[in-house]
């Protein structure tokens, strides 16, 4: 049965507190301004050098937030923060704390919640940064272990191969000589080459069982009051070992635990621990539909009565050559150092990297406790999957969302006065036009925002929702990068009525956001003004 239009069965649920770090922006102030500036975001990506890649960099400076963290915990919280936690859970942890201050006394109303107050934030990427610094490190320590270790010095069966005495059952399996490879080859090989002498060092298992000795040594008696003890033995003795026998530091131990700190959970398990939030907490990682899917999570605790307030969002990385190249190599990447903006030449996207967060709650509950809703009130949110392409979107899929989050929001097609595409400034950008109108009524105002401040991966919906929700405060939709003139011929004749340099009063109706994520992963969400 149809309920009637905005009328739902479940409870209403309203935005009280939002942050945001995106491209040149440190908080959703300066991103309000410079949404409503116009213009592009990108700038030049320096880590190839110099190169044709525009990408999107955060404005972000943690210490920004040193005295809120001070005025919380103990003086040393800050600064462990900083060493262990990799960019994408400190600007998780920025926009949180932005989202806080929206709204005063919602901190503490989050804490005395207790298993009411959920956390649902996510990621595209996760932390690249620091988990391609801690695979470079191990590599580096791997290669400079072998080659110590493979040495004549070190290993008697390579000395004897040296001076042509060796064992032929040494030789067995032996990879070719990497001085007699193509220069090309020739690192590789000469790692591969190592590789293989140091397993045969008769010194390399000496020390390895002086090393096992020591870390076979068990707590014994109270644990508690022991442990520590143990393992500060066991490291000073391990450092006199590696000291005594002059070898360099093992792989093993080169390896940072920072790794397990930045751990895709961490977005969210770090935004409980600086809230003090005590119930549950998840990361969805949903690709670029990342977003949509944590604020999906949180609607659904709210209307089953498990949550009152529920913190959303999600965090990725500053551009880094990994992505960067990976999305290149996938040929979705312009690369001419001009501006790709969607809906135009269709020349691929730009990467960025920030946060997003934003604070729901149970309207009637939170406006009942004094808080003040802000921005529009989201109705429904549809998430699918494709279930074909691991790139390329399907019809059916995305269209199948926007049913679902109509359905969700009580809501017909013809309602929706406004469109935020997720366009990427690919051949994709024309297929979700045209799925578009098919859908939405001719006079339906649609926008492309990637051209103003790139891809963020599973931040991005939430960099352009907030835009969306901006334009119910303000009554305004904030131009984008697009001009009419570019509009590519093709999208033309399928649509004109898109957002472009100049701001547009915001139509009366319904609001709507489409996502759609690496592997076919689909998220839409419907909002409307309040009252």
């Amino acid at each position: 049965m149809n309920r009637p239009q905005g009328e739902s069965s479940n409870p209403r649920v309203g935005i009280f507190g939002w942050g945001v770090i995106a491209p040149g922006c440190d908080s959703v102030e300066t991103f309000r301004e410079k949404l409503y500036s116009g213009g592009t975001w990108l700038e030049k990506f320096e880590d190839f050098g110099p190169s044709n890649f525009l990408v999107g960099e955060p404005d972000f400076d943690f210490e920004k937030y040193h005295s809120w963290i001070d005025d919380r915990f103990p003086p040393n919280r800050f600064g462990q923060l900083q060493s262990k936690m990799g960019t994408p859970t400190l600007m998780a942890v920025g926009s949180f704390i932005q989202a806080l201050e929206q709204n005063p006394g919602i901190e503490k109303t989050l804490q005395d919640l207790g298993n009411a107050a959920h956390v649902y934030v996510g990621t595209g990427l996760g932390d690249l940064p620091t988990i391609s610094e801690v695979a470079l490190t191990a590599d580096r320590a791997q290669s400079r272990w072998d080659e110590y270790w493979a040495s004549p010095e070190n290993c008697a069966a390579r000395a004897a191969f040296d001076a042509g005495d060796a064992d032929p059952e040494t030789l067995e399996g032996m990879p070719e000589d990497p001085e007699k490879v193509a220069p090309e080859a020739r690192e590789d090989a000469r790692r591969v080459w190592n590789r293989y002498w140091a397993e045969k060092s008769a010194r390399l298992a000496e020390y390895l069982q002086h090393s096992r000795e020591i870390e076979g040594e068990s707590i014994l008696g109270e644990v508690e009051s022991n442990k520590a003890a143990v393992i500060r033995g066991k490291m000073k003795k391990s450092a006199q070992l590696r000291k005594d026998w002059g070898v360099p530091l093992e792989p093993w131990n080169a390896v940072s635990p920072n790794l397990l700190w930045n751990i895709h959970s961490s977005v969210a398990t770090q935004i409980t621990m600086m809230g003090q939030i005590t119930g549950p907490s998840f990361s969805p990682v949903a690709a670029c539909s990342t977003f949509g899917v944590a604020l999906k999570l949180g609607m659904d605790a709210i209307a089953r009565g498990e949550a009152e307030a529920v913190v959303v969002g999600a965090a990725d990385p500053p551009p880094h050559p990994m992505v960067v190249g990976a999305f290149n190599a996938a040929r979705v990447l312009s690369n001419d150092g001009e501006v790709s903006k969607p809906l135009t030449g269709l020349r691929g996207t730009h990467i960025s990297g920030g946060s997003c967060i934003w604070i729901i709650g149970d309207l009637d509950k939170m406006q009942a406790r004094g808080f003040k809703p802000l921005g529009m009130e989201p109705v429904g949110v549809g998430l699918t999957s494709d279930a074909d392409h691991i790139i390329t979107p399907s019809e059916e899929g995305p269209t199948a969302s926007i049913h679902s989050a109509l359905e969700a929001a009580s809501a017909e097609a013809s309602a929706v006065s406004t469109w935020d595409l997720h366009c990427t400034a690919t051949p994709g950008d024309y297929l979700e036009v045209e799925n578009a109108r098919k859908l939405f009524p001719d006079h339906i105002m649609m926008t492309a925002r990637k051209g103003t401040f790139g891809h963020g991966m599973g931040v991005c919906g939430g960099w352009e929702l907030t835009a969306q929700m901006l334009a119910g405060e303000s009554g305004e939709i904030a131009p984008t990068a697009l001009g009419e003139e570019e509009l590519n011929p093709t999208i033309q004749e399928v649509h004109r009525n898109f957002t472009g340099h100049e701001s547009v009063p915001l139509p009366k109706g319904l609001s709507g956001k489409l996502s759609m994520g690496v592997g076919g992963i689909n998220a839409c969400v419907i909002c409307r003004p309040f009252d």
